[in-house]
């Protein structure tokens, strides 16, 4: 029997030209504890030695000068009685494995090596060459072994460990391991006591429920073999792909007629194999010069996305790129060259996409993106300038500089087609119509798309001019304090005066400077600009003027924000406490952990900041509270319907209350009627910004209008003594009227409504007690008014009046609480009147004082 010992003292001889491979090959060996390890530069040494010293291993590598390996074998061969040369070859010649496997070679190892793939096989080599002379018949002896197992156990176990085949011994009656080899046991990582120990199912066998079928009976003498395969699980839970050999032994009958069975397994792993048919099928799928998806494997990617995009509503963009004047390399370099700048472009080419879209080779100098859109087709231009932007950089092919442009078609699915082929194909065209046009250019396959194209581009080229021509230039929408009704500053919003065209608001010019990077100088300008005006206000009449600053996540990212404010502070002497910047949640959460170094140092001079456009982000609050935040913008989505629709006063309230709980200002921006003002004054907002109060205004106008001291409206809710407020909701005025006059005589303040838009109005320019409301009206009906009322106003009490007989709705809405009462029409004057004191005498003792719920001139006995 081998043991770990005999290996370890095996006689080993290391022998490579370059002492370099010499050392590192002794230095793993001897480390690793082998004891007899010989090495020699020259190769002509060898054979003598092997006579004399009769090497275990012969670690040999092939190309050296004056003797190469192949000589080496040849010179070995007569001292070895059998042909088996215990010769394993390390080279860096892969090419030569077949040469040196036919030369006598045992095993074949590529440089550069994986160490522990190294130590294994010179470990398996070494079993065998130790087992070799024990074991020349290996399949007799094992099957012999098997019959006469008591007898002979331990030669049938020399048998088992001499193969690198992993062997397990099943008994089939306890399904238990019965015995495994040295081979098992390197295959999966364990000890031999371990594999004992463990169930065959684990190991991955095979169930109980099979292995019980495999070694059941099967007739007189023993079952055939069978072969499978499968994957054997190793102790790191690796799987270890093999081929399983299965056989039922049976020993001869006993005098009663039984016979012991046992289940033998021999697995041998596949993984090269495996690993071969892998190459084979990745030759099939990609490019062998680039290593891209070939046209075959990029036309079923491409079904597979429209497949995608069909269920998804998505986009999917092909970029058809060919290379211009490709073959002027080719015949002025040679084909050598061609196919490096192929190699060279590919890799540029695979930087310019992100991880889910697919770049393939098509064939000669053509290659094609795959793109998945979720927007327009500007991200597609985006790629194809990223595409150009690549070839700007001089390729370098054995030290010849080589200059290079593309030209790019770009078909879109499902505009263009709906399927892979001819979607290509009109790529392919595009292409064709982007050379014709002088090349170094791209064309998409719709016409309608060149145009909008052409007109971005147009535009982006007029921007960079309006930096350098001074087109650019600042309006200032005032900023109202809700508790003074005074201007508290001002919101500084870009504009572009462009030649010939007038002035250009921001959502057309924007979004085109943040895609192009220009928003970073755009930025420095603005707070250049605004620190310029804030110091000509302070010189002037008008004074000092609190003015707020936009800044883009591009500017916080790319630019030096610090230093362009503390820049533009000193160069027009402006105290910092006059400069405010709005930053966007997405602003802030990009690099929190920076934003907020740079925020607070900011503020440690003076300047305020605030979050525009909150609650449309993704900030967490545990973050919020570690910014140096001075101000919440309510975003305008939530205030636009603030007074008809109950979940966007929710959230603007739900931000009043967190940022009031913060210590936080709030600004609500985008107000352009009275009662979304009345309402946010009278939920404690503490500025509005927006139409109502003024539009965005050129300097010297926004001057002269803090100079005229303008202000807001007073609060109609600051009376003294608010008066009872009845609001009658009906699209019927006859009966507006009516009732209008019956409740004059009772001195409440009376407000009417012709529906439930002009009730909502009403009912956030004044504060209300009681509402009554008909049932039948266009557009909403009174329950489904007086339930929206209930979310936005729940102390106010709510009664339906109307001749409407269905009062299935009626009557949930009341068990919903959404309806204090319910009276039909024609009513009773009297009664309605007792009972509307009723309704003022219940918001009363419910919400108001004592001395209204007991009004001495309310005539009382109408109650009872």
């Amino acid at each position: 029997m081998i043991t770990p010992t005999d290996i370890l003292n095996a006689r080993i001889l290391i022998v490579d030209d370059q002492a370099v491979n010499v050392q590192l090959l002794e230095y793993l060996l001897t480390t690793t504890g082998y004891q007899a390890v010989s090495a020699t530069t020259d190769p002509r040494v060898v054979a003598p030695w092997h006579e004399q010293h009769n090497y275990d291993l012969i670690i040999l590598d092939l190309h050296m000068p004056g003797m190469n390996g192949f000589d080496v074998m040849d010179a070995l061969r007569p001292l070895e009685a059998e042909a088996y040369l215990p010769v394993l070859v390390v080279t860096a010649e892969p090419d030569k494995k077949l040469a040196a496997l036919e030369a006598g070679a045992r095993d074949f190892v590529s440089k550069p090596f994986d160490p522990v793939e190294v130590l294994t096989r010179i470990r398996n080599m070494l079993e065998v060459r130790l087992m070799h002379r024990e074991a020349t018949n290996y399949n007799a002896l094992l099957e012999r072994t098997v019959r006469e197992r008591t007898a002979d156990l331990q030669r049938f176990r020399s048998a088992m460990d001499a193969t690198a085949d992993a062997i397990f011994l099943i008994d089939p009656g306890s399904l238990a391991l019965v015995d495994v080899n040295d081979g098992a046991c390197r295959m999966l990582g364990y000890g031999r006591q371990q594999l004992l120990a463990l169930e065959p199912s684990r190991l991955g066998l095979g169930s109980p429920e099979e292995l019980a079928l495999r070694g059941g009976e099967a007739g007189d003498g023993a079952r055939a073999p069978q072969l499978f395969e499968r994957e054997l699980t190793r102790q790191d839970l690796a799987g270890v792909p093999v081929e399983v050999y299965w056989q039922l032994q049976r020993e001869d009958q006993d005098h009663q007629g039984d016979g012991q069975r046992t289940l033998i397994c021999v697995a041998r792993d596949i993984s090269e194999r495996r690993q071969a048919e892998e190459r084979l099928l990745h030759m099939a799928h990609y490019d062998s010069l680039t290593g891209l998806p070939n046209r075959t494997l990029f036309y079923q990617t491409l079904a597979d996305a429209i497949e995608l995009a069909h269920d998804k509503e998505w986009r999917i963009v092909v970029l058809f790129i060919a290379l211009d004047r490709f073959k002027n390399i080719n015949d002025s370099l040679g084909a050598g060259a061609g196919d490096e700048l192929l190699r060279q472009f590919s890799s540029r080419l695979v930087q310019c996409v992100r991880i889910r879209d697919t770049v393939g080779r098509l064939g000669g100098d053509e290659f094609a993106l795959i793109l998945t859109m979720t927007r327009d087709q500007q991200d597609a231009v985006l790629v194809a300038n990223e595409v150009r932007e690549a070839l700007r950089a001089p390729f370098d092919l054995e030290g010849h500089p080589a200059a290079l442009t593309a030209s790019i078609g770009i078909a879109m699915y499902p505009d263009d087609a709906t399927d892979p082929e001819t979607l290509v194909k009109y790529a392919d065209t595009a292409m064709e119509r982007a050379k014709q046009a002088g090349r170094d250019g791209y064309r998409f396959f719709t016409a309608g798309m060149n145009v909008q194209v052409l007109a971005r581009l147009d535009l982006e080229m007029a921007l960079r001019r309006a930096l350098d021509e001074d087109e650019l230039v600042l309006y200032y929408q005032p900023k109202v304090n809700l508790t003074t009704g005074r201007i508290s500053g001002v919101e500084a919003l870009l504009r572009w005066q462009r030649p010939g065209v007038g002035l250009v608001y921001p959502a057309e010019f924007v979004p085109v400077l943040e895609d192009t990077g220009l928003i970073v100088r755009v930025g420095a300008w603005i707070i250049e600009a605004a620190c310029r005006q804030i110091a000509a206000w302070n010189r002037s009449l008008v004074g000092p003027v609190h003015v707020a600053v936009n800044v883009s996540s591009r500017q916080f990212v790319e630019g030096d924000l610090e230093a362009e404010v503390q820049s533009a502070l000193e160069r027009h002497k402006v105290p910092p406490e006059l400069l405010e910047l709005e930053l966007t949640e997405t602003a802030l959460m990009s690099n929190a952990e920076r934003t907020i170094g740079v925020l607070q140092r900011l503020k440690a001079i003076g300047v305020k900041c605030a979050i525009d456009d909150f609650g449309t982000g993704y900030s967490s609050l545990a973050y919020l509270q570690r910014f140096p935040i001075d101000k919440l913008k309510i975003d305008i989505a939530f205030v636009r319907d603030i007074t008809t629709n109950p979940n966007d006063a929710a959230i603007a309230l739900a931000i009043i209350s967190m940022a009031h709980s913060l210590k936080l200002r709030v600004i609500a921006e985008g107000v352009e009627s009275r009662p979304q003002l009345e309402y946010l004054r009278r939920n404690r907002c503490d500025e509005i910004q927006g139409y109502f109060f003024s539009r965005p205004l050129p300097a010297d106008e926004l001057g002269q209008l803090v100079e005229a001291g303008k202000g807001l409206p007073p609060d109609p809710g600051q009376a003294a003594e608010p008066p009872q407020t009845l609001l009658i909701v009906d699209d019927d005025v006859n009966v507006l009227s009516s009732l209008h006059r019956l409740f004059r005589r009772d001195g409440y303040r009376i407000l009417t409504a012709v529906s439930p838009a002009e009730g909502f109005e009403l009912l956030a320019l004044h504060p209300v007690q009681v509402i009554v409301c008909d049932q039948r009206m266009p557009i909403m009906s009174g329950t489904e008014f007086l339930s929206k009322v209930k979310e936005m106003y729940p102390d106010t009490i709510r009664i339906i009046l109307s001749g409407y007989t269905g009062l299935e709705a009626v009557l949930d809405s009341i068990n919903r609480g959404a309806i204090y009462r319910f009276y039909t029409k024609p009513w009773d004057d009297t009664q309605l009147r007792d009972n509307i004191r009723l309704a003022f005498h219940h918001y009363w003792l419910m919400h108001g004082s004592g001395r209204r719920a007991g009004d001495p001139n309310e005539d009382h006995t109408a109650l009872a």
